[in-house]
């Protein structure tokens, strides 16, 4: 027997940021968010070896243990052996002997919230396997404590619940780590020309996001006004984004979009860089209303809107810049998991 799973990768459309402490805590937060076709995969194969073995395909790493209730997580695999750890604390109590193969279809970085989505699917193919008694907002904020607390790592709440859940939602985020999500109903027809108009552009560079998320937490922490009123601006285009959504005025989101590009910058140094200001002047001059850095900023992907046919000027005016374009699908369901 095998075990499988797969989570879907994201990108945020409105109100980025704003489910990060202690913003979300202080003002509450509000996020719309969409998964696509690009995936975080995990395969466990139980074995009864006394071993335990991670192999991470796509960046072609293998680590070796032996068999024990606690993983070291200052590895390569750090955050996967902080979900073994979890899974053993908090349900087995005991060691296990298995194979964990793992593959995601974007590099780290990038800004489509990799690792928290591959978080989700290492976690979701352990709760397949034992049967662990996880819904869907249990398993993403286990999956959200693995990150935050038990790692350490800075960051925001959005990621596990979109890979957890899949689809379009309106994300609401409160004190106390309440968290509340809304899915949307988009007609297939919107779903397709939203896809069609928005060009996801990959700039081959990545970022550090717990760095410049770090940076904006200071902000919030500081009193820094302008930082918290451009958050507060972004968390009222998730509103607006929203409705834009829900009505099919597709073009309106074109032009929130570009609203909000220089709320975004206002929220902490490092989020923008001169390669994004002038792929979106030139995305801009070739007929895009609106577009956004995905993910905190800093480097990754960056996505356009493009009314009416221009995103094949759009394409063809970004081609002298290094990166490429990236092909995808909206995608209606979230975390799957299933024996084999």
């Amino acid at each position: 027997m095998i075990i499988r799973s797969k989570a879907p990768l994201r990108i945020g459309l409105a109100g980025g940021g704003t489910d990060v402490s202690p913003y979300s805590d202080l003002y509450g937060g509000a996020i719309l968010n969409a998964t696509i076709t690009l995936y975080a995969y995990a395969t466990i194969v139980p074995r009864d070896n006394g071993q335990i073995v991670f192999y991470l395909h796509d960046r072609h790493e293998e680590y070796r243990f032996e068999s024990t209730t606690e993983l070291p997580t200052d590895t390569g695999i750090g955050l996967l052996a902080a979900i073994y750890n979890r899974v053993v604390k908090d349900f087995t109590h005991k060691a296990l002997s298995f194979e964990l193969h793992s593959f995601v279809d974007a590099p780290a970085g990038s800004g489509l919230g990799t690792s928290s989505t591959l978080v989700v699917a290492v976690l979701g193919a352990f709760a397949e396997w034992l049967s662990l008694p996880l819904g869907e907002y249990d398993l993403a904020r286990l999956a959200y404590l693995i990150e935050r607390k038990d790692m350490g790592m800075a960051g925001g709440k959005q990621d596990q619940y979109a890979a957890t859940f899949g689809g379009f939602n309106f994300m609401e985020f409160f004190a106390d780590e309440r968290v509340v999500i809304n899915p949307l109903r988009i007609r297939n027809n919107i779903l397709n020309e939203l896809a069609q108009n928005l060009v996801l552009f990959y700039t081959e560079t990545t970022h550090n996001s717990s760095e410049i998320i770090k940076h904006q937490q200071r902000n919030v922490a500081d009193r820094n006004q302008r930082s918290i009123e451009a958050m507060h601006r972004l968390k009222d285009q998730a509103v607006l984004m929203k409705e834009a959504l829900l009505k099919g005025d597709l073009d309106r989101m074109g032009e929130i979009l570009n609203t909000g590009w220089e709320y975004k910058r206002q929220m902490a140094e490092g989020i923008s860089t001169s390669l994004f200001e002038a792929l979106y002047d030139t995305a801009l001059k070739a007929g895009a209303l609106g577009g956004k850095i995905s993910g905190a900023g800093g480097g990754g992907f960056i996505f356009f809107y493009c009314p009416g046919t221009t995103r094949y000027r759009v394409i063809e005016a970004l081609q002298p810049f290094n990166g490429s374009v990236q092909p995808y699908q909206f995608t209606k369901s979230g975390l799957l998991t299933w024996k084999a």
